[in-house]
């Protein structure tokens, strides 16, 4: 079973009810009608045109009336309230659409001082490195600062272990391996990893480490031999969202990963923002993931 299969299935047994705030795009319709036909959540779509949400529902679909309001706004208070476990937006509104909603009516979970993104890269068979890769942040903080980079850093940790299911090992890239090279950018790193252990002393991490030193156990063991993350990192910390996205995309069309994101991560409740030129399928990934994160939340929130 691939890991696309593996989430959708295991996001079908939570059985999530997942709200989408632009049910007028062919898109998101197709996407929604195959999530409910294969019973991999709940859909609730959101319009603010009646006769929309009366045709929706004679399709067999759930739908709501947003009344003089946007939909976007609509769905995200329906996430906060509880009445959805997630939306999943993004194929029509703006990036910055769904990030002002979703702070304003979601808001970030405890702690956490940032909103951030992760990209899950699915690497071709073959590859000599972890099946998944966390890549973060990729779509969302263009310079953060080390107190960013290390909410970026938990965040993405948090949310992996109830996305892919393995424990994170994070590494926090830069040009230069333990003090290989110097610069205001590697002090930065090195900061970010001294308060991410503060903040999480269990949390398997690294810093500075550079790209082959992260991934590459030959290439560890030369550069960076006593590091527990060093060679076997699942998790990828970029120092600035130049380094990020470009990684991803080279990754994705260089090297033949497949991308599943941008994932929206730090906030109290699941809200997802899509690419504007997602296709059906990718809806649906990203509402699988939704779907975990918002498990993965309701664990934090009974602790």
């Amino acid at each position: 079973m691939t890991f696309v299969e593996q989430i959708r299935q295991r996001a079908a047994d939570l059985k999530c009810r997942i709200v989408f705030p632009e049910s007028d795009d062919e898109r998101v319709l197709a996407a929604a009608s195959e999530i409910e036909r294969t019973g991999m959540g709940t859909v609730i779509l959101v319009t603010d045109n009646a006769r929309l949400a009366e045709t929706s529902s004679r399709s067999g679909l759930h739908s709501v009336h947003a009344e003089d309001e946007s939909p976007l706004e609509f769905a995200h208070r329906m996430v906060a309230k509880g009445e959805a476990d997630a939306c999943v937006a993004g194929a029509v509104y703006t990036t910055a659409d769904v990030l002002r909603s979703a702070l304003r009516n979601v808001g970030l979970s405890p702690g956490v001082r940032v909103a951030s993104s992760a990209f899950y890269m699915v690497l071709p068979p073959g590859a000599h490195v972890n099946e998944v890769l966390t890549f973060t942040d990729c779509a969302v903080v263009p310079y953060p600062t080390a107190e960013n980079l290390a909410d970026i850093a938990l965040a993405a940790a948090h949310d992996r272990q109830f996305i892919v299911g393995d424990e994170p090992r994070v590494a926090l890239l830069s040009f230069s391996t333990h003090g290989s090279a110097a610069g205001p950018s590697v002090d930065l790193v090195r900061e970010a990893v001294a308060i991410i252990r503060e903040r999480a002393p269990n949390l398997a991490v690294d810093g500075e480490l550079q790209g082959d030193a992260a991934l590459a156990p030959t290439v560890a063991a030369r550069k960076s031999p006593s590091s527990a993350v060093a060679g076997r990192a699942n998790v990828l910390v970029f120092p600035s969202l130049d380094a990020g996205n470009i990684a991803y995309k080279l990754v994705q069309r260089v090297g033949g990963a497949q991308a599943l994101g941008p994932i929206l991560q730090g906030f109290a409740r699941p809200v997802a923002d899509l690419s504007r030129g997602a296709e059906r399928e990718d809806i649906i990934n990203v509402a699988a993931i939704a779907a975990l994160q918002s498990a993965g939340r309701a664990e934090d929130r009974a602790s």
